[in-house]
């Protein structure tokens, strides 16, 4: 495919920290949870809610996490923080926001057909892990050399990590199906961010991982 055409086309790369701000959003959404509870029945993708007429609800979702404790959204900011502000390094800062943005979007217009065929109309889904397992998989795929420190003791290369991850949420999916933990939205991310990479990039997020010798 044509370097020039609309989708391999690429960005003037520009360094802003969308990032930071984009755990900014995420912590303002969180607290305006507390100070206005309906804003999360506003911004949650939920499948009747959507149907009703509130088509922004596959994109907000991903700024709105469990009010019922801070782990939610500790554990999407934190690899917000420590993925994203390597992804968005290494692709700039517009590449990073629209695989970052439209990741999560189609994470969650899947979740809602998925939902709507099993059932699930009121089911809610909320959180930015969608798209955080999408940088996870970019993030394995530019620096297929680093390495994560599980816990902060364990080294582990991060292809292997990414490989480990989706493996957890494909067997989580398949055996606890009513969880609360939207397993098949993570799954998404993956797979949403590895066509991004072959479309946008012509890049097989194996390969790089997983280079033949």
């Amino acid at each position: 495919m044509d370097r020039n055409s609309i989708i391999r086309r690429p960005f003037r790369y520009t360094n802003s920290n969308a990032a930071l701000w984009l755990i900014a959003i995420n912590v303002l959404v969180f607290a305006l949870e507390y100070l206005f509870p309906r804003v999360i029945g506003l911004l949650v993708m939920t499948p009747v809610s959507v149907l009703g007429g509130a088509f922004w609800q596959p994109f907000t979702y991903m700024f709105v996490h469990d009010p019922r404790g801070f782990t939610h959204i500790l554990v999407n900011m934190l690899g917000l923080f420590f993925f994203g502000t390597q992804v968005e390094r290494e692709l700039g800062t517009r590449e990073f926001l629209l695989y970052y943005l439209l990741t999560g979007l189609l994470a969650g217009l899947f979740s809602f057909l998925v939902y709507l065929y099993f059932g699930g109309a009121y089911t809610s889904l909320l959180g930015a892990s969608g798209a955080v397992f999408a940088l996870l998989l970019a993030f394995a795929t530019l620096f297929p050399q680093a390495e994560i420190y599980i816990w902060g003791l364990l080294p582990v290369r991060a292809p292997l990590m990414v490989v480990g991850y989706a493996a957890l949420e494909i067997v989580s999916q398949v055996f606890s199906f009513q969880s609360s933990v939207a397993h098949l939205t993570h799954i998404a991310g993956f797979g949403f961010g590895w066509l991004y990479f072959l479309s946008r990039f012509g890049v097989n997020p194996a390969r790089r991982m997983f280079p033949r010798r």
